[in-house]
């Protein structure tokens, strides 16, 4: 009997081992390491609140440092406060004054600056199962392993707040807050952008047969064929846009990894492909989008780009709302395809020997993602969920005819969604989903888009799923919009605990007060940028006109100064005495500027000439040094036509605080 009551004593100490469980409790719990999180997780230390960082993979960082090396962005002013320092951070490293383009390798290191400033706990591998609900608030969360090995241990966490920063939005959904998945008709919001859309662009040429026979429909389709009828025109339905990754190649044969034949290569998945380029001809910019990231070691961002590329159109519909497992296979077979297709491409002989030989200078880099067979670590997870919050976005804030007054970030991209469908249409192969609209102003988003209805959850923050139509979550959802929406969530939920209050209720115009002032949340002073549409900021002399589009904000000015009588004068005003950088953008080429560009500099020790050449420094802020200002000193930054030979530009400077670069690891 003793005998038998000891091993059911020995069982039960057993169980309870192999269901240990550990808890957790923190005032802000961040849900997800993409940039975004990381970023929110930062703004929540720095605001004094205790955070825990959850990451259901082994690395950070999402698609920032998952591959996505040419940041997508349509105009960089609107990029605020730690995501354009963490561009500052990156240019910083070699020279510049920020960098918007950078390999994977870089953009860990600097994500991981902010990790390690804020001694953030990080931790990995879990994953959410369930989320304890009292009185429309989150208590806790429960996470599992994702990798169990042997004994699997249960996390839960407590916490004031929470904020879901991942692409799928999957503590949004455990907590009971509504979600969109697809697309609306675009009579839901008054859009014309949304629901079926048929383009030219990413698109197949006329006449590419569908059959895996030619012209014998008893055959079944090829490979990569969704069996869906095209609808109508902007008509609503849930299908969701491509995903894909973001390659990291190189051309630099000693770091160069060759691309070689997957175990899974199955040929057939690229017959459609093989028919296309019979009929485009060869040219690899036909068929992939390839810029340049890194120029010393010969690193480029590989996007899709043509009819059939790295785009896996019409895979992932199962994958917004589906289990881990799904999920897990369709992020196997996105891999599985990228890797075949980049084997198709430099090895079947359907494909002309030029394109063929194209291809082939190009490579895994050696030295990216080095544990991870040199494979990007994110699926590009382009939309999945999307918040049904307070308010939600749409084609009418994109475009301007409705604006918020509660912005606490803003978005500066064209509404843009990758092709949803690959189907039949007048007995010919066709895509459809593709929008590529751009051409408008950035545009605030609403901190009411990051909250969940305060009929359903009052403490969570969804600052990456935002409440918005489909059509205006592809001009919302990129990395540097995350990464801001993702400090507005950290701030917002640190206030949320001060106040005792819902996220809802909390006061928006000081946290945007907080956003403004104190950009960096370590009390260093904001710089001063002055732009040419300030008009209250600017004097000017001669015949200027204005220009649109190629300039840091909205416009710029040019003036050919034939008669050298030609001056524009940028007023910033200065509110603490102090050192600062003066900075002067130059604007992308275009008109005919001087390459010798006179620019005087007012400041408490008199006037300094500067010359620069905006021409060498396109697209880019020149410096014109470091100078001493006085508080209302009358500082002035002239851009001087009397001592130039040629024509001038005007877009914008800024004036940056010495000892306000870069976050530094302690």
């Amino acid at each position: 009997m003793k005998q038998l009551i000891a091993l059911c004593f020995l069982v039960l100490s057993l169980t309870s081992l192999s269901a240990k469980e550990v808890v957790k409790e923190v005032d802000v719990c961040v849900y997800g390491g993409t940039a975004s999180g990381v970023i929110a997780a930062y703004s929540a230390r720095q605001m004094g609140k205790t955070v825990i960082l959850i990451e259901p993979t082994k690395y950070l960082g999402g698609m920032t440092t998952g591959g996505l090396g040419a940041t997508d962005i349509g105009n960089k002013y609107a990029i605020t406060g730690l995501a354009r320092q963490f561009y500052r951070n990156v240019g910083a490293l070699s020279g510049k004054f920020e960098q918007w383009t950078f390999s994977p390798s870089v953009a860990m290191q600097e994500i991981m600056r902010y990790v390690n400033k804020a001694k953030l706990d990080v931790v990995y591998e879990r994953r959410i199962t369930s989320a304890k609900m009292n009185n429309k608030r989150i208590e806790s969360i429960v996470l599992e392993e994702c990798n169990p090995s042997g004994k699997s241990e249960s996390m839960t966490v407590k916490a004031k707040q929470f904020i879901d920063c991942t692409y799928e939005g999957d503590l949004m959904a455990k907590s009971g807050a509504s979600y969109f998945v697809g697309r609306e008709s675009a009579e839901d919001y008054e859009e014309t952008l949304n629901g079926v859309q048929m383009s030219v662009w990413h698109q197949f040429p006329d006449g590419v047969d569908p059959y895996k026979v030619e012209g014998d429909p008893s055959s079944g389709y090829c490979w990569g064929i969704n069996n869906n009828t095209l609808k109508p025109k902007r008509s609503g339905d849930k299908l969701v846009q491509a995903y894909n990754f973001r390659l990291c190649l190189t051309r630099n044969k000693n770091n160069m990894v060759p691309f070689e034949r997957p175990a899974s290569y199955d040929s057939t998945q690229f017959e459609l492909l093989a028919r296309a380029i019979k009929k485009m001809g060869p040219g690899i910019e036909k068929y992939m989008l390839i810029k340049l990231v890194s120029a010393p070691d010969e690193k480029y961002d590989v996007n899709n780009c043509g009819p059939l590329s790295t785009d896996m159109i019409g895979m992932n519909y199962d994958y917004p709302d589906g289990d881990y497992k799904t999920r897990e296979r369709i992020w196997k077979e996105h891999v599985e395809y990228t890797k075949g297709f980049l084997y198709f491409m430099s090895h079947d002989k359907r494909v002309p020997e030029e394109l063929r030989n194209q291809v082939r200078e190009y490579g895994w880099a050696k030295d990216e993602f080095v544990d991870n067979d040199n494979f990007p670590t994110q699926l590009y997870v382009r939309e999945a969920r999307r918040l049904n919050g307070e308010y939600v976005m749409s084609q009418q804030n994109c475009q301007g005819a409705e604006t918020v007054g509660d912005g606490v970030g803003m978005a500066a991209y064209g509404m843009d969604s990758h092709n949803c469908q690959r189907i039949v249409v007048n007995g010919m192969v066709k895509n459809e989903g593709d929008v590529q609209y751009h051409g408008f102003a950035p545009y605030p988003i609403s901190y009411r888009s990051i909250t969940p209805k305060r009929t359903e959850v009052t403490n969570l923050l969804v600052p990456v799923c935002v409440s918005s139509t489909h059509i205006a979550f592809g001009s919302i959802r990129m990395e540097p919009v995350f990464m801001v929406l993702g400090q507005s969530a950290g701030v917002a939920a640190s206030m949320a605990i001060d106040a005792k209050s819902s996220v809802q209720e909390i006061d928006v115009n000081k946290l945007r007060k907080i956003l403004r002032t104190d950009p960096y949340l370590d009390g260093t002073l904001p710089e001063v940028m002055v732009d040419e549409g300030d008009i209250d900021k600017i004097v000017r002399t001669g015949g200027w006109r204005k220009s649109y589009g190629a300039s840091y904000k909205t416009s710029y000015m040019y003036a050919p100064n034939a008669a050298k009588n030609t001056t524009f004068t940028f007023l910033p005003i200065i509110k603490k005495t102090g050192e600062y950088e003066v900075f002067f953008y130059c604007i992308p080429l275009g008109d005919n500027v001087s390459k010798e560009m006179v620019v005087q500099v007012k400041h408490a020790k008199g006037k300094t000439k500067v010359v620069i050449d905006p021409v060498k420094n396109h697209s880019s802020w020149v410096s014109l040094g470091t100078y001493s200002f006085n508080n209302g000193d009358g500082a002035e930054i002239m851009v001087d036509g009397t001592m130039t030979n040629g024509g001038l530009i005007a877009d914008a400077v800024i004036l940056r605080p010495v000892g306000a670069t870069a976050i530094a690891n302690k």
